[in-house]
């Protein structure tokens, strides 16, 4: 779990065209010396300030979680009744097992997918913090991530119909008794067998290439159910892509269009994820400042 959108810097100027704002410093993300009563006075710049706020107070993001939902909702019947019907890549069906038989299933990511963890990542736009993982391991145990708008009705849907719910997320296989609290508190279904399956989890004849990959888990998923979907909020909660650069990305979403929005479900997230490494090479042991400049190099400005 990573924070940190883009966000242009803002630069305002006195009515006299002729004195201006000192800049803020990239990496004390305050301004040096703010004039008083100018509107940036005392806040602090932090990159992730509006994607937050947009999760949690936009009516849009809103909107946008329901769309998912209540879209995949009208597909559960179809895709139960064709028996063929399979939400994991050929490459990965084939080295999970024959569909044939499998009782259905839905992946379903966690975090930013079913659960809302938007109040972790204020404690850290107001704290002036980025994630880490002691921070984040205490916000888990706290169980108190709401669901996202949408989720409980559509996985109590799934649940009436006998779709078992798979929670296939990065959150570590150690956190699970707290992990599973925080979604029965919620109300998102975990029978007829809660099944959590966390970095750590243990694949028999699976070798993945990082912890944070899913593939494996993916698989052993696949060894017991026919998948009838795949919900997450990141391009490799559906399959990895070659690598974590923004081409190969892309090319896996072009790859797989079809699969979006009929057995792929993508819910928005722009607090966190791959794509922001993947702009600066993945080299987190920059600064915020270097890792802010690769960011805003790579804006487009024109197409």
């Amino acid at each position: 779990m990573r924070a940190t959108p883009l966000f242009a810097s803002l630069l305002l100027a006195s009515l006299s065209g002729c004195q201006s704002l000192p800049v803020a410093d990239p990496d004390a993300g305050a301004a040096s010396a703010p004039v008083a009563g100018s509107p940036v006075e005392g806040a602090a710049a932090h990159d992730n300030l509006n994607a937050v706020l947009w999760m949690q107070r936009s009516a849009e993001y809103r909107a946008a979680a329901r769309t998912v939902f209540q879209a995949a909702t009208a597909g559960l019947d179809a895709a139960l009744d064709d028996p063929t019907w399979d939400a994991l890549v050929p490459a990965e069906r084939a080295r999970a097992a024959p569909l044939a038989g499998l009782p259905p299933a839905i992946i379903v990511d966690i975090d930013e997918t079913v659960l809302d963890n938007s109040p972790y990542q204020a404690r850290m736009v107001v704290d002036g913090n980025e994630f880490d993982d002691t921070s984040w391991e205490a916000w888990v145990e706290e169980r108190r991530a709401p669901a996202v708008p949408g989720a409980v009705a559509f996985a109590q849907a799934a649940a009436a119909r006998g779709v078992q719910i798979v929670y296939l997320s990065n959150r570590t296989a150690a956190s699970g008794e707290a992990t599973l609290a925080n979604l029965r508190q919620v109300g998102l279904p975990l029978s007829p067998t809660p099944v959590f399956l966390g970095t750590g989890t243990v694949v028999p004849g699976c070798t993945q290439s990082s912890s944070s990959d899913k593939t494996c888990r993916r698989l052993l998923a696949g060894r017991s159910y026919r998948v009838l979907m795949q919900f997450g909020d990141q391009v490799g909660d559906f399959t990895a892509p070659a690598a974590n650069t923004p081409a190969a990305r892309e090319a896996m979403v072009d790859g797989h269009g079809g699969w979006f929005g009929e057995r792929w479900w993508m819910l928005p997230n722009p607090t966190y994820g791959g794509w922001e490494p993947a702009v600066f090479d993945n080299a987190w042991d920059r600064t915020r400042g270097q890792r802010r400049e690769a960011k805003r190099d790579a804006l487009l400005l024109s197409r």
